[in-house]
């Protein structure tokens, strides 16, 4: 008796954990990033950018392989989206240095949208981070110097501390189970 018991709870374990297994949410996806400066003086711009726009990625997708390839058609002006929300947030250099007024200000809007996501029913499943910097082209280099900024370029071509372009950018993942 105990062992058709036990064989009976081990069965409906088995097909409770199979069930759910087969019932895997679906899930929808979106994507908030922040992108802030690191150019010194508070001339960067910094941003926090969410699209309101659904895209399909096959759109702008070409295939290759050591044999055959494809070449992507795609108008960059048919790739770039213009339906997105922009939020301003405040650059975190001033002509001081690090501005921590503009930190703790840029985490309160940050945290704020956070928070309007979660009650909106989405989920922060991931966080992506990272740091772009020496990035100055030879024009962005030439309207520096226009600018009177000689100070800020490093015109040697080698590792300088006056690096005058950088951003750190940051994505938050959220996702919501759909139907």
């Amino acid at each position: 008796m105990i062992k058709s018991i036990t064989l009976l709870l081990s069965l409906m374990l088995a097909w409770q954990n199979f069930a759910a297994r087969a019932q895997q949410p679906n899930f929808q996806v979106e994507v908030l990033t922040c992108v802030e400066s690191l150019v010194p003086s508070g001339t960067g711009r910094s941003r926090m950018i969410i699209t309101n726009l659904d895209v399909d990625h096959q759109e702008f997708t070409s295939s290759r392989s050591k044999s055959k390839g494809s070449r992507n058609k795609a108008n960059r002006q048919d790739i770039r989206i213009k339906n997105y929300e922009e939020t301003k947030l405040l650059n975190l250099y001033n002509e001081g240095g690090i501005r921590f007024q503009n930190v703790a200000s840029n985490d309160a809007i940050v945290t704020s949208k956070i928070n309007d996501m979660l009650n909106k029913g989405w989920e922060l499943f991931f966080v992506s981070t990272g740091v772009e910097s020496k990035m100055a082209t030879l024009s962005v280099k030439k309207e520096l110097l226009k600018m009177g900024m000689k100070m800020m370029l490093d015109t040697k071509g080698g590792n300088s501390k006056n690096d005058p372009n950088g951003i750190f950018m940051t994505r938050y993942y959220f996702r919501k189970v759909t139907s």
